[in-house]
């Protein structure tokens, strides 16, 4: 028999990225995270026996009665149910309580705003009385100017007179009065028309001073005007900018005020809401309410107040998705084969099967991925799978509360086809942020090379709780690994189980065990006491890799055996195996599995039923 495999956590450069469960973005590539590897631990004894290795599980679910939780769980859970008792109740489920706070701070920004507008106006109004003193500066330097050129045109007045005094000197000298007087005369003369045009010259610069100082006030108070004018320009338009944005701030916090009001409208809870058929109000009793809480509690490691935000982001975002009304729409038979429930598992839960193969299909693949209303519609309609399976469920303590997924990597496009991998991030971020703790275990099976690199970019979007939930077998160990979690007649004959559509032959027949050690052989009798029937039987070995042959041997020791399949070696890809034999005396069927060149024990399943024309 082919050894359990025990489930390990190793720290490798992988994990896993799945529709339901996983997705990654092809664009990234290196992310750290781990996968969980279905490894087969074999013990040789007496150089032929081999142990089982039993099946050590890194994730088991916890109960959901109270009695059965930690002190500590039992208070985020009482915790919990008093918030969102209060929430409904008060109606603040989605209500943002600090509304006041939005206004206030508008109204404090404008506040500010308008000091640093009149530390500028401050500022302005200094700069004007700069301008106000700088012509009268410049008329006193005017003025300074003035009085020099007055003493300039003095002293220039009294050089030119000093001459006179000379010439009265002279006179006493000189010879002859006449002469002397003629001089003085024309030297008076003379000096007179030097004085008045000394004079005209003073006065020239004079007046000219004065017309210059005239026109510089002028000119001055037209500057003083125009930069009085700039200044109040600014102040008005400061102003007209602080009461235009204190319209703009009220008309604002006016707006933010209604849209807040209009969301409470809209988004008012009723008291009778509820999550997946479980009334979510704590104080109607209902025995369901607890289990759901408790999902979003161990999602959120029991932290109180991201446990209640994850719970009102899932509603809202039901709402926003309109998933209710998604059960009710039909999205073709196109996808029917990509993902579909069947059977259930060791613990009754509803099994779902993923098959990335059908995408394989470039049509199908157009179709599916082609725009962006046929990716959104592929969403819905896995949220619409998502909802049928809860409805499977008994969300009660004790009751089937999660699903089973198998995830079938066979034949999946590979990670060139981006938009079939940003599909499944998408769809993987979404199942579990609001379908928290509703997925038991996520299996990947036939897992091509390439899937460890592509999965190595699903741990940014997964918690730590998500990802040990992930098992991933060998491709040698698929049946095996799926008849841990599901028991044989439940899983589909393509995977190695006894499970067909439409089966008409089987219904509730037990499964039986027979283990075949290496170098040997066992024979399966299957009874045929009537004298007229048809036996009917399934066998599957696990690894085959064994010759196996069927024969009846009839009760009368004289009778003939007669041969129903011959010897033939049976490979390991082969399926279960399914046959018949109607008799007309009684007997016994005899399955022989030869198993002597191998070293490896066998698991043989099978089950049989025995029809007769009355049970047909």
């Amino acid at each position: 028999m082919t050894a359990e495999v025990k489930v390990e956590e190793k720290q490798v450069e992988s994990e896993v990225v799945i529709a339901s469960a996983v997705v990654p973005p092809v664009e990234e590539t290196t992310v750290k995270a781990v996968v969980e590897d279905e490894v087969k631990a074999v013990e040789e004894v007496d150089g032929s026996e081999t142990k089982v290795v039993e099946k050590s599980s890194s994730f088991k679910e916890e109960s959901d009665f109270f009695s059965d939780l930690k002190d500590s769980e039992k208070k985020a859970l009482s915790d919990l149910k008093t918030k969102l008792e209060e929430a409904i109740v008060e109606n603040t489920l989605f209500r943002k309580k600090k509304e006041t706070p939005v206004k206030v701070v508008e109204k404090k920004k404008v506040v500010e705003e308008k000091a640093e507008d009149e530390k500028k106006s401050e500022a302005v109004v200094t700069e004007e009385a700069k301008a106000e003193e700088s012509p009268k500066e410049e008329a006193k330097t005017d003025a300074v100017v003035t009085e020099e050129a007055k003493a300039e045109a003095t002293e220039d007045v009294v050089q030119k007179e000093s001459p006179k005094e000379e010439v009265k000197t002279e006179a006493d000298i000189v010879d002859t009065k006449e002469e002397v007087k003629a001089e003085i005369a024309e030297e008076e003369k003379k000096t007179e028309e030097a004085v008045v045009t000394k004079e005209a010259d003073v006065v020239d610069p004079k007046e000219e001073v004065k017309a210059e100082i005239a026109e510089e006030e002028k000119k001055t108070e037209e500057a003083v005007v125009t930069k009085e004018a700039d200044v109040v320009d600014p102040k008005e338009e400061v102003k007209a900018e602080i009461a235009e944005e204190e319209k703009k701030t009220e008309e604002a916090v006016v707006t933010k005020e209604a849209t807040v009001e209009q969301e409470e409208e809209d988004e008012i809870v009723d008291n009778d809401i509820e999550l997946w058929g479980v009334p979510l109000l704590p104080s109607k009793g209902a025995e369901g309410t607890d289990v759901i809480l408790l999902k979003f509690l161990r999602a959120r490691d029991f932290k109180v107040n991201d446990a209640f935000e994850m719970l009102k982001k899932t509603l809202k975002w039901r709402k926003e998705q309109k998933i209710n009304s998604v059960l009710g729409r039909d999205f073709g038979e196109d996808l029917a084969s990509a993902a579909y429930m069947n059977g259930l598992d060791r613990e009754s839960r509803p099994v779902c099967y993923n098959v990335y193969s059908v995408f394989g299909n470039e049509e199908l693949y157009q179709a599916t991925f082609g725009s962006e209303q046929s990716r959104e519609n592929l969403l819905k309609w896995r949220f619409q799978l998502m909802e049928k399976g809860t409805q499977k469920l008994d969300l009660k303590p004790g009751g089937v509360t999660s699903l089973l997924q198998i995830h079938d990597l066979k034949n999946c496009p590979g990670p060139l086809k981006k938009e079939l991998w940003v599909a499944i991030k998408n769809a993987i971020v979404a199942l579990q942020d609001n379908y928290p703790e509703l997925v038991s275990r996520n299996v990947f099976i036939n897992v091509p090379f390439w899937f460890y690199a592509v999965s190595t970019l699903l741990s940014p979007f997964l918690t730590q709780r998500t990802k040990s939930k992930f098992v991933v077998p060998r491709p040698a160990n698929v049946t095996e690994t799926l008849l841990k979690y599901i028991p044989a007649e439940e899983i589909p004959v393509q995977y190695g189980g006894f499970k067909r559509d439409d089966d008409t032959e089987f219904s509730k027949e037990a499964v039986s065990e027979v283990v075949v050690k290496p170098g040997s052989s066992e024979t399966i009798e299957i009874p045929a006491t009537e004298t007229e029937g048809t036996l009917v039987w399934d066998v599957a070995v696990l690894g085959w890799e064994v010759n196996y042959k069927e024969e009846f041997v009839p009760a009368d020791e004289g009778a003939y055996t007669i041969i129903v399949q011959k010897v033939k070696k049976i490979g390991s890809n082969e399926g279960p195996v399914r046959n018949s034999f109607k008799n007309s005396e009684s007997g016994k069927i005899v399955l022989t599995v030869d198993n002597v060149s191998s070293k490896k024990k066998k698991r043989v399943l099978y089950r049989y039923r025995t029809k007769t024309e009355s049970s047909c």
